[in-house]
Protein backbone atom coordinates (compact mmCIF):
# COMPACT_ATOMS: atom_id res chain seq x y z
CA UNK A 1 0.00 0.00 0.00
CA UNK A 2 1.63 3.33 -0.88
CA UNK A 3 1.02 6.64 1.24
CA UNK A 4 0.07 9.84 0.36
CA UNK A 5 0.74 13.22 1.58
CA UNK A 6 -1.68 16.07 2.20
CA UNK A 7 -1.84 18.44 4.35
CA UNK A 8 -4.29 18.93 7.85
CA UNK A 9 -6.02 21.94 9.24
CA UNK A 10 -6.77 21.66 13.02
CA UNK A 11 -8.19 23.81 15.55
CA UNK A 12 -5.56 24.68 18.44
CA UNK A 13 -7.27 22.63 20.77
CA UNK A 14 -7.19 19.50 18.41
CA UNK A 15 -3.67 20.37 17.45
CA UNK A 16 -2.73 20.55 21.14
CA UNK A 17 -5.19 16.91 21.70
CA UNK A 18 -3.13 15.35 19.07
CA UNK A 19 0.36 16.31 20.02
CA UNK A 20 -0.64 14.61 23.25
CA UNK A 21 -1.72 11.62 21.97
CA UNK A 22 1.75 11.66 19.94
CA UNK A 23 3.75 12.21 23.65
CA UNK A 24 1.83 9.91 25.44
CA UNK A 25 1.70 7.02 23.15
CA UNK A 26 5.45 7.52 22.10
CA UNK A 27 4.29 7.88 18.12
CA UNK A 28 7.32 9.14 16.21
CA UNK A 29 5.56 11.73 14.41
CA UNK A 30 2.22 13.22 13.53
CA UNK A 31 1.42 11.40 10.69
CA UNK A 32 1.84 7.92 12.68
CA UNK A 33 -0.71 8.89 15.37
CA UNK A 34 -3.08 9.78 12.70
CA UNK A 35 -2.91 6.64 10.90
CA UNK A 36 -3.05 5.09 14.34
CA UNK A 37 -6.19 6.86 15.04
CA UNK A 38 -7.72 6.31 11.59
CA UNK A 39 -7.36 2.71 11.45
CA UNK A 40 -8.70 1.74 15.40
CA UNK A 41 -11.66 3.77 14.28
CA UNK A 42 -12.34 1.83 11.33
CA UNK A 43 -11.89 -1.58 12.95
CA UNK A 44 -14.21 -0.46 15.58
CA UNK A 45 -16.69 1.01 13.36
CA UNK A 46 -16.53 -1.95 10.65
CA UNK A 47 -17.87 -4.73 13.46
CA UNK A 48 -21.43 -5.58 12.71
CA UNK A 49 -23.27 -8.35 12.08
CA UNK A 50 -22.33 -11.75 11.31
CA UNK A 51 -18.68 -10.35 10.67
CA UNK A 52 -16.01 -12.70 12.76
CA UNK A 53 -14.67 -10.57 15.72
CA UNK A 54 -12.26 -11.97 17.94
CA UNK A 55 -11.58 -9.12 20.97
CA UNK A 56 -11.70 -9.14 24.79
CA UNK A 57 -14.44 -7.66 27.32
CA UNK A 58 -12.81 -6.09 30.44
CA UNK A 59 -15.04 -5.89 33.57
CA UNK A 60 -14.01 -4.27 37.02
CA UNK A 61 -16.25 -5.04 40.05
CA UNK A 62 -16.18 -5.74 44.12
CA UNK A 63 -15.57 -9.45 44.59
CA UNK A 64 -17.54 -9.08 47.47
CA UNK A 65 -20.39 -9.15 46.05
CA UNK A 66 -21.09 -13.02 45.85
CA UNK A 67 -23.80 -12.60 43.30
CA UNK A 68 -21.77 -10.72 40.56
CA UNK A 69 -18.79 -13.39 40.05
CA UNK A 70 -21.62 -16.23 39.74
CA UNK A 71 -23.87 -14.28 37.47
CA UNK A 72 -20.50 -13.42 35.22
CA UNK A 73 -19.37 -16.77 35.21
CA UNK A 74 -22.66 -18.22 34.12
CA UNK A 75 -23.01 -15.75 30.99
CA UNK A 76 -20.01 -17.21 30.82
CA UNK A 77 -21.02 -20.76 30.75
CA UNK A 78 -24.42 -19.59 28.38
CA UNK A 79 -21.68 -18.35 25.66
CA UNK A 80 -19.07 -20.95 25.94
CA UNK A 81 -18.65 -21.25 22.29
CA UNK A 82 -17.69 -18.05 21.89
CA UNK A 83 -15.76 -17.74 25.08
CA UNK A 84 -11.83 -18.46 24.49
CA UNK A 85 -10.62 -17.47 28.09
CA UNK A 86 -10.83 -15.87 31.19
CA UNK A 87 -8.58 -14.14 33.90
CA UNK A 88 -9.77 -13.14 37.29
CA UNK A 89 -7.43 -10.79 38.86
CA UNK A 90 -7.58 -9.38 42.54
CA UNK A 91 -7.04 -5.58 41.92
CA UNK A 92 -7.19 -5.34 46.14
CA UNK A 93 -9.50 -6.29 49.10
CA UNK A 94 -12.46 -5.83 47.17
CA UNK A 95 -12.09 -5.00 43.61
CA UNK A 96 -11.32 -7.02 40.62
CA UNK A 97 -10.90 -7.40 36.93
CA UNK A 98 -11.80 -9.80 34.58
CA UNK A 99 -11.22 -10.22 31.42
CA UNK A 100 -12.64 -12.15 29.00
CA UNK A 101 -11.36 -13.13 25.13
CA UNK A 102 -14.05 -13.59 23.11
CA UNK A 103 -14.42 -14.34 19.30
CA UNK A 104 -17.56 -15.03 17.23
CA UNK A 105 -20.03 -12.82 15.05
CA UNK A 106 -20.06 -8.90 15.95
CA UNK A 107 -23.63 -9.75 16.62
CA UNK A 108 -23.29 -11.94 19.30
CA UNK A 109 -19.73 -10.86 20.47
CA UNK A 110 -21.64 -7.57 21.05
CA UNK A 111 -24.67 -9.68 22.86
CA UNK A 112 -22.45 -10.91 25.24
CA UNK A 113 -20.78 -7.95 25.91
CA UNK A 114 -23.91 -5.48 26.29
CA UNK A 115 -25.74 -8.59 29.11
CA UNK A 116 -22.39 -8.20 31.23
CA UNK A 117 -22.19 -4.56 31.17
CA UNK A 118 -25.25 -4.58 32.15
CA UNK A 119 -25.18 -6.47 35.19
CA UNK A 120 -25.99 -4.53 38.57
CA UNK A 121 -22.50 -4.00 40.14
CA UNK A 122 -20.40 -3.54 37.56
CA UNK A 123 -18.32 -0.41 38.48
CA UNK A 124 -16.81 -0.60 34.52
CA UNK A 125 -16.42 -2.27 31.80
CA UNK A 126 -15.44 -2.35 28.00
CA UNK A 127 -15.25 -4.18 25.22
CA UNK A 128 -12.68 -4.36 22.42
CA UNK A 129 -12.97 -6.24 19.14
CA UNK A 130 -11.25 -6.78 15.63
CA UNK A 131 -12.51 -8.13 12.54
CA UNK A 132 -10.22 -11.48 12.01
CA UNK A 133 -11.85 -11.72 8.48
Amino acid sequence: MSLKRFGVSLEEELLTELDQIVEKQRFPNRSRAIRFLVSDHKSQQSIEGNQQVTGAIVLVYDHRIARLHAEVAALQHEYHCMVLSSQHIHLDEKNCIETIAVRGTAEKVTKLSNKLLAIKGIRHGNLVASSIE
